[in-house]
């Protein structure tokens, strides 16, 4: 398996107002092959959503670079980056906020296609195809975010993630608003489509029971910095960090 995503240094730097500057993200390294799930946990406010932002292009670093699919997108603007987005996507931990109220789901779920220039029958297909394979009926398309549960309006996030056909998933908390039930259908429907498509994810939970059940490799993190990194047993049932042991007794 090649090196999908490649992060090497990423810093990134807030001013505090009169509280003086503080780092949010301290020289984070890792890499994600493809096809491989990769968990990141920490407490809240550890910067993970933030290291997220930087990955995506959400927040420009201060410092290091982000390499995927062998290209460096760190600086990339416009046209470029666009390019970028075809290849990654971001599912948020909020999904009724991350589509529009005013349009319906099957809308939300084609933008990127109707960016793209596919006609307006393709698109159609292509989105009753998205939606059956988030397990959702193909009618959903017809319906507002308000209409549909958390864990329907989360799959049909998954489904609008999924139309630009992405390697990597990044998944930003997306079953932490979730009842346990639920979060367990989330994580279900995403190894299924991880084996059917080759898929790649960086799922950031801070849930370390839900994240050994399905993560490759693990990214545990705290104040900025990536403290321990592994197999994901392996950190679990041999931590080596002070702040990873904390982590688990609580956890578990």
């Amino acid at each position: 398996m090649g090196i999908l995503l490649n992060v090497q240094n990423l810093t990134k730097t807030f001013s505090g107002e009169g509280k003086g500057d503080y780092t949010a993200v301290d020289y984070v390294s890792f890499q994600i092959r493809q096809g491989e799930t990769v968990g990141l946990v920490g407490e809240s406010g550890c910067g993970k959503s933030t290291l997220a932002k930087l990955i995506t292009r959400l927040l420009e670093p201060d410092a290091g670079f982000v390499r995927l699919d062998g290209e460096d997108i760190t600086r990339l603007q416009g046209k470029a980056l666009k390019g970028a987005y075809r290849k990654m996507q971001m599912v948020f931990q909020s999904p009724m906020g991350s589509f529009n109220p005013r349009r319906t789901i099957g809308f939300g779920i084609g933008e990127s296609m109707q960016n793209s220039g596919v006609p307006k029958a393709e698109r159609m297909q292509r989105i009753a195809v998205l939606l059956e394979q988030c397990g959702l009926l193909p009618e959903f398309a017809g319906r507002y975010p308000h209409e549909l549960s958390g864990g329907q309006c989360q799959r049909a996030a998954i489904a609008r993630g999924l139309a630009v056909n992405p390697k990597l998933l990044i998944c930003d908390e997306a079953t932490s608003a979730l009842d346990v039930t639920v979060q367990q259908q989330i994580v279900e429907l995403l190894i299924s489509l991880k084996q059917e498509r080759n898929l790649s994810l960086l799922f950031i939970c801070h849930n370390l029971a839900l994240v050994q059940s399905f993560c490759d490799r693990l990214l545990v993190m705290h104040r900025g910095n990536i403290v321990e990194q592994g197999v994901t047993d392996q950190v679990i049932q041999a931590p080596k960090s002070e702040y990873t042991k904390r982590l688990i007794e609580a956890a578990f």
